[in-house]
């Protein structure tokens, strides 16, 4: 059988389409690469973003915290000048108790001399209204004194009369002034110079937050080592690197200190935070300064123990002012003792029995 030949392409027949060879693998590796880029991508950016968040939050919630101690602070300032206006009302209602007392002894002698009563009832009468007078003089000042001259003048006064019946009553008085004289009463002049000292020492008290960023001494102890003599036998260039590294030693071991803080609170105290807390240890002494005066002795007690607590957690406790400080308010408040009046019961019942006739 014989073969005929193909049929050759006439000029006007396009040539047949020849199929395209695949695409190479390198192609294909470069896409991959290109996806595993764009999913990393997008894997560090949702975890930026994720992270901005938590951030933004954790700012926002400091900045709260911040604020609401700042409006705490605010609160604590506007009820200590409430406590000061307090304490001044009640000064003045003192003073005013003292003038009725002095107004109810003027009426108490009239009607004394009124009365046609003996002398020893009178006597009596007007040693205890004395006494009484000097007691109330004693509660109002914080001194002893008004009532040891009361006393030690009734005293005198019943020497005098030479009355039998009222031995018991001078006897009574001699009691209570040993018993005055072994009390020991608040030196308030001082108490008061003491507290004015500390409210001007306030500001010049260092911050826990402000602590130095170097050492001076361990600074200094390097830099007579690295300046020592060199050995004998050292070169020169050897010498001059020795010195140099030991140089940049001692800066790099003070690029970071570590310190135990016992209060993490203290050292993220804002800048504003500390005007606060400086002006409220200042509020907080005036009204100790304030409950002195007042005898209010349980009030000055309990504010210098919270000017203790303030001062032991936000201020540098090794630094020598914050030191002074702290002994200051430790005499204060040894020093700050209840110094209640005592009251004349002895002399008082004495005179009782002896107007009554027993």
């Amino acid at each position: 059988m014989s073969t005929e030949p193909a049929p050759e392409p006439s000029a006007g027949t396009p040539p047949t389409a020849r199929i395209a060879p695949p695409a190479s693998h390198s192609g294909g590796a470069a896409l991959y690469a290109l996806g595993i880029v764009v999913i990393a991508a997008l894997v560090s950016s949702v975890l930026l973003w994720q992270r901005l968040t938590s951030i933004q939050e954790q700012l926002a919630r400091q900045s709260a915290d911040s604020g609401a101690q700042a409006v705490e602070a605010r609160t604590l300032a506007q009820q200590a000048q409430d406590l000061s206006r307090e304490t001044a009302a009640r000064l003045a209602v003192t003073e005013a108790r003292v003038s009725e007392v002095a107004l109810q002894r003027g009426q108490l002698e009239e009607l004394i001399q009124s009365l046609s009563r003996s002398r020893d009832e009178n006597l009596v009468v007007d040693i205890e209204a004395s006494l009484r007078l000097a007691q109330q003089q004693a509660q109002l000042t914080g001194s002893l004194q008004p009532l040891v001259a009361a006393l030690k003048s009734a005293s005198q006064r019943i020497e005098r009369a030479a009355q039998p019946r009222l031995a018991p009553v001078q006897r009574a008085m001699a009691h209570d002034l040993e018993r005055l004289e072994q009390v020991s009463v608040t030196d308030t002049d001082g108490l008061l110079a003491r507290i004015d000292d500390l409210v001007r020492q306030v500001d010049d008290l260092p911050l826990i937050s402000n602590i130095a960023q170097a050492s001076t001494m361990r600074h200094q102890a390097g830099s007579e080592q690295s300046t020592a003599t060199p050995a004998a036998n050292e070169p020169a260039w050897q010498a001059t690197l020795r010195r140099a590294w030991e140089a940049v030693r001692e800066e790099s071991r003070g690029l970071v200190r570590i310190r135990r803080v016992d209060q993490p609170d203290a050292m993220l105290l804002a800048p504003d935070q500390a005007y606060f807390l400086r002006e409220n240890l200042k509020l907080k002494l005036l009204n100790v300064r304030l409950a002195l005066l007042a005898r209010r002795l349980d009030s000055a007690r309990t504010d210098l123990a919270a000017v203790t607590t303030a001062l032991n957690r936000y201020f540098d406790p090794a630094s020598r002012r914050t030191q002074n400080a702290a002994t200051a308010l430790q005499q204060l408040q040894s020093h700050v003792k209840t110094a209640e009046t005592p009251q004349l019961d002895d002399s008082f019942a004495a005179l009782a029995t002896a107007a009554a006739g027993r």
